[in-house]
């Protein structure tokens, strides 16, 4: 029997960020680079727009923004629901891996996305995001109990770091899979090639899940027996952390800070790829497959500097005023974005989106976790945490989506996300400095 890593040991930190290698591989290769462009190929392919939904007819782009947009919205009910139980039933780390497990199996189902077959490949697409956001819930409750305060930032940042690595180690592999699939003896199949690098996500994510799985704490140690009332507990201590929101003017203020230029920054995240694939003028089919997995490439490279930088910048700076720095960056992209047609233009953007990325991301969890008060309850706090965040996505991509279904473009769209950016940046400078 394995003995209990002590908080802030090695050994215990690294096996805490590992999960970032395991997992981000999802949201890499799925959610950003490789699923967008043979969502997009379907569509060409059988040479039509969009699909008939529930007895109408919907557009390619917004029908995955909302199917995008149901899945968070389930995570946000479910998040304190099942943190609830977490906390009492003392398996914290028995839902993470179920999670896990649900979203890499979706992966593998993906395998079988079809236009003729539009309600089960949406399915598979909608748990395989509930199961990549839903595991990190338990994820991120995990930095205060494993990492002391002084370690935060620079472990997340790790986490994050690790993550744009391994990711990126199988997005070379599976670009190619998809540019030579004849190497890999199927043929002049790309479509297939695609299809197969679903089932490398589902396999890279469950197998080195494991480490992190082997050294976490399974959680409470005082297990008790499920009830009613602790089945719904989850959403009494949501109300509890709101309550106790009003002694803690600094925690606070950044919540709503964070709920604001999170919605814009993860709605940004979600569509970028679909953004590339439909707005910028690539040439033929084989060029704007290289050049929007080339584009993901780059964020992912950039954002390891990103997120080292940013977590250098917040100890000379302070956090706030780094965030505040950041969000302005993401105004001026949003405007670029509107403006850019040409591949070279789409690369420069991708190249200082990848800078702010990670950076936005890691350091507002490390934030949000400085700013808690003393407290072995952290599963609560990062569960109102996490639910402020999907709902917030939730909101930002049917916006988004709403807006580009009325005026047909995506161009639109990205640009009314600079209102959610400008008003973060008001709402962190109200944030006490002190």
């Amino acid at each position: 029997m394995k003995t209990q890593l002590e908080k802030g040991s090695k050994k215990l930190l690294n096996a805490w960020a590992f999960y970032d290698w395991a997992n981000s591989v999802y949201s890499l290769v799925i959610a950003s680079a490789v699923f967008p462009i043979f969502y997009g190929a379907l569509f060409n392919n059988a040479g039509v727009e969009g699909v008939t939904v529930f007895g109408g007819f919907i557009r390619s782009t917004p029908l995955i923004t909302y199917t995008t947009a149901a899945a968070f919205l389930l995570v946000a009910f479910l998040s304190p629901l099942l943190s609830g139980i977490a906390d009492y039933a003392g398996n914290k780390k028995n839902f993470m891996k179920f999670f896990c497990y649900l979203g890499a199996l979706s992966c593998f189902g993906l395998y079988w996305f079809d236009i003729e077959q539009i309600y089960t490949s949406l399915l598979f697409y909608f748990f395989g995001l509930v199961g990549f956001w839903g595991s990190l819930v338990f994820y991120n409750s995990y930095l205060p109990d494993i990492a002391h305060k002084e370690q935060q930032d620079a472990i997340s940042a790790k986490g994050y770091s690790l993550g744009y690595i391994g990711s990126v180690v199988l997005l070379i592999f599976n670009l190619l899979m998809v540019m030579k699939p004849e190497w890999f003896g199927l043929g002049g199949d790309s479509i297939l090639a695609m299809k197969i690098a679903f089932i490398t996500v589902g396999i890279w994510w469950i197998a080195f899940s494991q480490y992190s799985f082997y050294y976490l704490p399974k959680g409470n140690k005082n297990k008790v027996k499920i009830t009613k009332s602790i089945l719904f507990n989850g959403f009494k201590e949501l109300k509890t952390v709101y309550n106790s929101l009003t002694e803690n003017i600094k925690l606070k203020r950044f919540l709503l800070a964070f709920f604001v230029y999170s919605m814009a920054v993860q709605t940004v995240m979600l569509v970028a790829t679909y953004f590339g694939e439909k707005e910028i003028d690539w040439g033929d089919s084989d060029a704007k497959t290289i050049g929007l997995i080339g584009s993901i490439l780059i964020i992912q490279i950039v954002a390891v500097l990103g997120a080292f930088l940013t977590s250098r910048s917040s100890r000379r700076f302070g956090n706030i005023n780094t965030l505040i720095v950041i969000n302005v960056i993401w105004v001026g992209l949003c405007i670029a974005a509107f403006f850019i047609t040409e591949p070279i233009q789409f690369y420069a953007t991708a190249g200082f989106v990848g800078l702010v990325m990670g950076g936005v991301q890691s350091l507002s969890r490390s934030t949000y976790s400085k700013f808690l008060p003393e407290t072995k309850d952290t599963t609560s706090y990062f569960s109102f945490y996490d639910v402020a965040e999907k709902i917030g996505i939730v909101i930002g991509m049917l916006l988004y989506g709403i807006i580009d279904q009325i005026t047909g473009s995506m161009r639109n769209s990205i640009l009314f996300l600079v209102i959610f950016f400008m008003a973060g940046v008001f709402l962190l400078w109200r944030v006490p400095k002190k």
